[in-house]
């Protein structure tokens, strides 16, 4: 039992070794602790800021509402944290690439809610029971009709489809290119079948994807980042 034990000790210290050795060759990562910052900002701003200005065009009244695209929707919560992993282990630059532009995005959007207080009306006033409806309902009591537009699920995971367009290391790799194309596609899909956004929002979250993303790509900003308080993202 003690052979067991100490073997089971060395092991557990190896793999804290090996972790924590990679964490301090990959300190560009620490900027994901921007996630809290943004998750705070999100939670007070859902809780303070009422919509003035209610979003809605005619195509919206042209997409039926279904709630078995709750699980394309939910699809969300699995592709970010997913890309956040992928890039961080296979590549540097999309993983500083893929963190400029989403959560810049986010970032703007949220200024965006403040300025522009923003909501829809476009939720059913009741859903079928289900599974697929429980889930629904699950959202709709969690996130609020307001601070819709531009749409930060839709901005970010197109995030997801630029960075994965761009990188070098997919680019053998069509298969999980293609496989990120076609999810960010139906999670795009899936808030305006859901009611939780507009066409517009959609529309709004992609444009601020891909202006960023132009800026990301264009501007030299690892040159601007050295020898700031920002160097260790580089």
């Amino acid at each position: 039992m003690n052979l067991k034990y100490d073997v089971l000790e060395i092991t557990r210290e190896h793999w804290r070794t090996d972790i924590r050795g990679w964490l301090a060759g990959h300190q560009y990562i620490q900027a994901l602790w921007y996630l809290v910052i943004f998750l705070a900002a999100f939670y007070i701003t859902e809780r303070l800021v009422t919509p003035k200005y209610i979003i809605s065009c005619p195509a919206d009244d042209w997409i039926p509402f279904h709630e078995q695209f709750i699980v394309l929707y939910l699809m969300w919560f699995i592709l970010l944290p997913a890309s956040w992993l992928y890039t961080a282990v296979t590549s540097k630059e999309d993983f500083q690439n893929l963190f400029l532009i989403m959560f810049g995005g986010m970032t703007i959007s949220i200024v965006i809610y403040w300025l522009f207080p923003n909501g829809l009306k476009l939720r059913p006033e009741a859903v079928e029971p289900g599974i697929c409806g429980n889930l629904v309902r699950m959202i709709h009591a969690v996130d609020t009709p307001g601070n819709v537009c531009p749409s930060i699920h839709v901005s970010s995971s197109t995030a997801v489809a630029v960075v994965a367009y761009r990188s070098r290391v997919l680019k053998k790799q069509v298969l999980i290119q293609w496989s990120v194309y076609l999810l960010v596609v139906g999670i795009s899909l899936s808030t305006m079948f859901l009611k939780q956004h507009s066409v517009i929002d959609v529309i709004c979250g992609g444009a601020l994807t891909g202006g960023l993303a132009k800026l990301v790509y264009r501007l030299p900003w690892r040159g601007w980042m050295k020898g700031t308080r920002m160097e260790f993202f580089l």
